[in-house]
């Protein structure tokens, strides 16, 4: 559920200048100014260190939470906030830190983004769209645009309609319109449903298509996305992974060492596609960061890999599979150092075999 509750007048500034900035978080910590993210990059507010964080904080925390927050766990929740007379969204986890609340507020655009925009290759994910059934993993670390990529992907399969689409999200981020002859239902753990695996469960029985689980975090999750897979739905799902590899590995890792090789079977034929992501800094400070991805396609050597546990090899069918597809980080890197778009300096930090860039 979105929470509109009255923002106090420095906080909403705040906000303001976080969005008119285009900045991705605003952080809000005793002892320091206020500070955006901004491409990348901390940036302090012109304000002193904050005083009383948990007085300018209680009041955008939903009653619901309240109780939650005071027993010192962190409380996850939706802001939706008129700004400059525009509705805009923010994403708010508030936690504890040395006796007072904090919070960090991440800003969600307005409206869902274009593949263009986001520099996600379009035929990608139209090939996404297409999919009829299996399992999608995207992969990277916190603020690398996964939440995103997957709702331009299930937009794009609202767009064409058709589709009873499910979201079970820790909150709801972005909003999908309506649209003909498709179907949405988005549904905030914690306000809608219990668990992400909860919300899987009953989703199975209303008919979906699609399916889109925010993260998976835990064995029952994973297990409720591989079986929907199985049975005949698409399902988009998140993962805190490195890479591609990392997929397969932290999946099968969720489970007792005794049931990881029925993990990889399972996942071995119900994987559609993993795609690894990483926001890597313009050539010039300041500027918007830009997308490297690593898509693997689970082919066939990609299945035996995974069923076997040889996660090594997944390295060679990423060289290997580029008929299929697919491309590794290091290639990708390597395109966006020969665009101009980054520097060497950091292509080499972010390939795993600097010869790449010199193919």
């Amino acid at each position: 559920m979105t929470h509109t509750p009255t923002v106090a007048g420095p906080l909403l500034q705040w906000l303001t200048a976080a969005v008119e900035c285009g900045a991705s978080d605003l952080h809000l910590i005793r002892g320091y100014p206020p500070v955006l993210r901004v491409h990348g990059e901390l940036s302090e507010l012109h304000a002193p260190p904050l005083a009383d964080t948990t007085a300018l904080l209680a009041p955008i925390c939903p009653t619901r939470l309240t109780d939650r927050l005071a027993a010192h766990t962190d409380a996850d929740f939706a802001l939706d906030l008129d700004i400059r007379g525009r509705r805009q969204r923010f994403r708010v986890n508030l936690f504890h830190t040395r006796g007072e609340t904090a919070a960090c507020l991440r800003v969600i655009p307005s409206d869902i983004p274009s593949f263009d925009w986001a520099g996600f290759p379009p035929e990608l994910g139209d090939r996404l769209a297409d999919l009829r059934d299996g399992l999608v993993v995207v992969a990277g670390a916190t603020g690398t645009g996964k939440s995103t990529t997957l709702a331009m992907v299930v937009n794009r399969i609202n767009e064409l309609g058709g589709h009873r689409i499910i979201t079970i999200e820790e909150p709801v981020e972005y909003v999908f319109p309506p649209r003909p002859n498709s179907v949405v239902s988005q549904r905030e753990v914690r306000e809608d449903v219990l668990t992400f695996a909860d919300g899987l469960r009953s989703g199975l029985r209303q008919d979906p298509d699609v399916i889109l689980v925010g993260e998976v975090r835990d064995r029952e999750t994973a297990q409720m996305a591989m079986t929907a897979a199985e049975t005949g739905h698409l399902v988009f799902t998140t993962l805190h992974s490195r890479d591609t590899k990392g997929v397969v590995t932290r999946f099968a890792d969720l489970f007792p060492k005794d049931a990881q090789e029925g993990v990889r079977g399972q996942l071995a034929l119900g994987l559609r596609a993993a795609i690894a992501q990483r926001l890597l800094p313009d050539v010039e400070r300041g500027a918007r960061r830009h997308l490297a991805l690593e898509v693997l396609w689970n082919t066939h050597p990609v299945a035996a890999a995974i069923r076997q546990g040889k996660v090594e090899s997944i390295d060679n069918c990423l060289l290997t599979g580029r008929a299929d597809g697919m491309i590794g980080f290091d290639e990708s890197v390597r395109l966006l150092l020969r665009a101009g778009m980054i520097s060497q300096d950091v292509a080499e930090r972010n390939v795993n075999d600097p010869a790449a860039l010199r193919r």
